[in-house]
């Protein structure tokens, strides 16, 4: 008997297999970062073409074989459309889907990157937040749910709400934390402490990054 599983989660990078088939990495609630197979999802008429894509987000029926999980059926909630006809916007966008690779495992429990990421492509295509707030907002709390964001740094000149706004990434909850804009000044400060963080904990570089930079 074929043994079938249903998880909800997003496709956070993908590659063609083959001729007709592609390979996709989903980071889901109930089985923290897997791979998985849409065999078809290149053909024009495949119920797959639109499913296989990054930031597709939805329900995922899969086949668990022996090595591998293939994707049978999938009910997608959120393209994220708004983030394909953005250049900018899909930039950032490609960028936090690689920090969640770099981050979640498989069988861990990421529901709560999964969560951070999701408010995060919503708050990309929100246009009264500035594109970079969004970014250093991500990195911070990131980090913060790997238990890697030591606070405040002890050292500099930071502004009261440079403090604030740090102390709120780290506490509030992931449904309120793209409700508040700075200033310029702050949005530096900010910059420069994710800037030094993510140097310090992420040990590598995200080809994505560098394009963001180039903007």
């Amino acid at each position: 008997m074929q043994e079938f599983t249903e998880i909800t989660g997003m496709v956070i990078k993908a590659e063609p297999i083959g001729e007709y088939d592609r390979r996709v990495v989903l980071l889901t609630k109930e089985k923290g970062k897997i791979s998985a197979f849409a065999k078809g999802a290149r053909r024009p008429n495949s119920k797959l073409l639109a499913a296989a894509n990054l930031f597709s987000f939805g329900t995922f029926k899969l086949y668990v074989g022996r090595s591998s999980y293939n994707i049978m059926d999938v009910s997608i909630s959120n393209y994220f459309e708004g983030l394909r006809e953005d250049f900018e916007g899909a930039c950032y966008g490609m960028y936090f889907l690689e920090i969640m690779d770099y981050y979640t495992r498989e069988n861990n429990d990421e529901k709560e990157m999964l969560k951070l990421l999701y408010q995060s492509l919503r708050a990309l295509m929100h246009e009264s937040l500035d594109n970079s707030l969004v970014r250093y907002i991500f990195e911070m709390k990131a980090m913060a749910l790997n238990g890697e964001f030591p606070g405040m740094p002890a050292e500099g000149e930071w502004e009261d709400s440079t403090r604030y706004a740090v102390s709120y990434i780290m506490n509030s909850s992931i449904e309120k934390l793209y409700t508040f804009t700075v200033t310029p000044t702050v949005l530096g400060q900010l910059k420069k402490i994710a800037d030094d963080y993510r140097r310090r904990f992420m040990d590598r570089t995200f080809k994505s990054l560098e394009i963001v930079d180039n903007l």
